[in-house]
């Protein structure tokens, strides 16, 4: 059973969230604030995505999600995505040898085969030579929307019920989430957002039904280890009861990171 269909449990106050998932905006408002284009905004965005890492790993979050790279994302101005393009190439390029030293796992969710072929080499790449690490998980949501996920999904779960893999009465969460990108992942238990805005679009709408939400109005170039420390702080300080009452979370064990 893949371990996002497992059940939730409540978070002891002052646990650290093993899945941490950020909605990375405000690039270009960054750059707008101080008169330079959009794409300076994108650059030293991937600056804040090497802060994330590294304070997600000294913070003891497991696995981090970035959404970088949304389905909508293709409407933006020509100019615009093929920079975002060049600088998640670039990225990639730089950021193997720190991956590997610092054994971290790279994992992407998202029709990455529609991505340019030089982004997808040096995806498949990292991919590869991070696979067999365990510790930290760095997860890139690219060319990703929660509904073309579900799309996706139901169209391969369709698939399976017809070659006799799966049964037509099985109608559980455990079944279906198998065939959702994020199937060998928790789901998240945090979910950011950065820049004051507070909606999810289109982002982990599945994954995320139990997640706790933190909007912080920082620009995500801003984004620092202590906004981090700060979500993480928050997250900590909910009652997170999952159907279930004060009462009953009060009587029960407490829960073993």
């Amino acid at each position: 059973m893949p371990h996002s269909a497992a059940r939730p449990v409540p978070a002891a106050k002052g646990i650290v969230p093993a899945h941490v998932a950020i909605i990375m905006d405000g690039n270009g408002r960054w750059a707008r604030q101080r008169g330079l284009p959009r794409l300076e905004g994108h650059r030293r965005g991937v600056e804040a995505v090497r802060t994330a890492t590294l304070a997600a790993r000294e913070l003891g979050i497991r696995i981090l999600t970035l959404y970088a790279f949304s389905v909508e994302n293709w409407n933006r101005p020509k100019a615009e995505v093929g920079g975002l393009m060049g600088l998640l190439e670039f990225y990639l390029k730089q950021e193997l040898k720190t991956f590997v030293k610092d054994r971290v796992r790279l994992r992407t969710i998202g029709r990455i085969e529609e991505l340019p072929a030089g982004v997808q080499k040096h995806l498949r790449k990292t991919i590869a030579e991070t696979a067999h690490f365990t510790d930290y998980t760095l997860v890139l949501a690219l060319n990703y929307g929660a509904r073309t996920e579900v799309v996706d999904a139901a169209r391969a779960y369709a698939a399976a019920l017809a070659a006799g893999q799966e049964k037509l009465n099985d109608r559980s969460w455990a079944t279906f989430s198998r065939y959702l990108g994020t199937a060998d992942l928790p789901d998240p238990d945090l979910i950011i957002r950065t820049s004051g805005e507070t909606r999810l679009s289109n982002f982990l709408l599945l994954q995320g039904a139990y997640a706790e939400l933190v909007f912080t109005p920082r620009l995500w170039p801003d984004f620092t280890k202590a906004d981090l420390a700060a979500a993480c702080a928050e997250y900590a300080s909910r009652e997170r009861r999952f159907g279930l009452t004060s009462d009953q979370l009060k009587s029960a064990p407490t829960p073993t990171p």
